[in-house]
């Protein structure tokens, strides 16, 4: 069980929450919800130990497990080992083995410390331990040839995958996991909910990822209203109950405010004549009555909407023709065949690094050393959000003049009215684009999209950085889009949304899947899992 006694924090003047009492026993998996800002990672750091809160205690299981932020932490040791860390007490025993049996006047007393050490390493399955790390790294997407590797010569996503196995490692009795997902691919998702879902510790997990909360959480804990409220259910089941009730709290609200309008009429009619009594009697009715004031809750959803202008493409607005990439010897994709249809709703997905980035560059010729023709047809005009979205956001101006640069002709009101739809209402426009947050810089593309009324639309991985209300503004704007979208995304309740699937069952095959996402994984299981 994880105990949280009067936590406070407050950042920047600005409080975050205040006085939280709430435990998280076992056998639940709680997901750790609220927008970007809410204070989710800082309060995730508090139950760590890694930033101290204003007030209030925490108390964890001695067996706790953490994803850490501090990629180079562990660049001396191999991958193997980093992972066995993950289970401090059996990492302690074999090291203290080790320097126990590297002395050269080994004495009685060391053979009897090392059959103590002997019984720790067999009480924490250190005999299998190797073994039980592989499976972890396996699972996740780190092969074996990587096993034995030094951490410092993994890059950064890698990286966070063998911290992710370190945290899932010797059977911890909590589990606290910042955005576990963000580093995998849509394969390895499905593979830790798997294993999360057979977890029987306590579980607390922030994600961005709708369909991941919904599957493995049983329990929401959502900081709102300046502090932290738990409920029963997924994600999908608390935005009801909190609706409900944030409902009947304004509901209430209005009621007895309108009561009390009724009570200051009568007292503003009668409180100088001869019903004075009746009127004090009123009085003290509209003090009973007068509400408390309902705390403003901290979730702002964006309102996205893509408009094709004046004019959409032609129906066959992108017709692809033997289209090859490699890297030397490394065939990224070979012979790609395709013609796009005016209205698809294409999601390419695939492991990390297998090449999804290097595809949608091919398509808007960012890329060297293509072989083939990409030809795009009548009227068609491209819209493009790339992977890193800071990279698209000139530096040393403002919010409102970079997106009003975008577009001279644009009034600007339009321009402000897409920011407040994007949310940035008032001063925000005056923010320097160099202090831009990751989600702020995605939401500013986005508004580019918005403005220049593109009718085909390319977005690598456009979820990165989005809160769970952007995600599903941002999937609700591909549905109802006109034109076309090719997206490249792991969020598979975004890739729900889309008719056709690119992807790379495996490396150097990319392939033109014409069916949904869940048609698609039914095809690949038959197909390739079961070979």
């Amino acid at each position: 069980m994880i105990t949280v006694s009067d936590v406070s924090k407050g950042f920047g003047g600005r409080t975050l929450f205040k006085d939280v009492n709430v435990t998280f026993p076992a056998g639940r998996n709680y997901g750790l919800s609220g927008p970007n800002g809410a204070g989710k990672s800082t309060f995730m750091r508090i139950l760590i130990g890694d930033e101290p809160s204003d007030k209030g205690h925490v108390k964890l299981p001695e067996r706790t497990g953490w994803l850490r932020q501090e990629q180079g932490a562990f660049d001396a040791h191999t991958v193997l080992d980093t992972v066995i860390m993950g289970n401090k007490r059996l990492w302690d025993a074999r090291l203290e083995q080790e320097t126990l049996y590297a002395k050269e006047d080994f004495d009685d007393d060391d053979g009897m410390r090392v059959a103590d050490l002997e019984g720790i390493v067999a009480e924490e399955n250190g005999y299998t331990a190797e073994s039980d790390a592989a499976v972890l790294l396996d699972g996740l997407g780190v092969t074996e040839e990587f096993h034995d590797r030094q951490m410092s010569v993994l890059q950064g996503g890698m990286k966070v995958r063998v911290l992710l196995a370190q945290a899932l490692f010797g059977e911890p009795d909590a589990l606290l996991l910042d955005e576990p997902t963000n580093a995998l691919d849509m394969e390895s998702i499905i593979w830790l909910e798997d294993f999360l879902m057979r977890y029987d510790g306590v579980l607390v997990v922030i994600s961005h990822d709708r369909q991941f909360l919904n599957n493995v959480c049983d329990h929401i804990a959502d900081i709102d209203f300046e502090t932290i409220i738990t409920y029963v259910g997924n994600y999908d089941d608390m935005v009801r109950t909190k609706a409900n009730v944030r409902g009947r709290m304004e509901k209430d609200k209005a009621q007895r405010e309108k009561k009390i309008a009724q009570l200051q009429d009568f007292i503003q009619r009668f409180g100088a004549g001869t019903r004075a009594s009746q009127t004090r009697s009123r009085q003290r009715q509209i003090t009973k009555l007068r509400p408390d004031e309902v705390k403003r809750s901290n979730i702002a959803r964006p309102y996205i909407r893509f408009d094709v202008g004046e004019s959409n493409s032609g129906r066959d607005p992108l017709e692809i023709r033997d289209l090859s990439f490699a890297y030397g010897d490394n065939v990224i994709f070979s012979g790609f065949n395709t013609m796009v249809q005016r209205g698809d709703k294409i999601a390419v997905v695939g492991r990390n690094g297998i090449g999804k980035t290097t595809l949608m560059k091919a398509l808007i010729d960012k890329a060297n050393e293509q072989a083939g023709s990409v030809r795009w047809g009548h009227n068609t005009r491209v819209g493009y959000m790339g992977h890193d979205h800071r990279e698209e956001i000139d530096k040393g101006t403002e919010v409102f003049k970079w997106l009003f640069a975008q577009r001279h002709d644009a009034d600007e009101n339009n321009v402000r009215a897409t920011l407040g739809r994007m949310l940035f209402s008032g001063e925000d426009g005056l923010k320097p684009t160099t202090t831009l947050s990751g989600g702020e810089a995605a939401r500013m593309v986005i508004c580019k999209l918005i403005l220049l009324q593109y009718n085909l639309l390319i977005l690598d991985e456009p979820t990165d950085h989005l809160d769970l209300e952007a995600v599903s503004a941002l999937r609700e704007a591909i549905e109802a889009f006109d034109g076309t979208v090719i997206y490249v995304t792991h969020d598979r309740d975004l890739a729900s949304a889309a008719n056709r699937v690119w992807t790379y069952p495996e490396p150097g095959v990319l392939i033109d899947f014409d069916g949904n996402l869940e048609a698609y994984l039914d095809w690949y299981d038959k197909h390739y899992k079961s070979n």
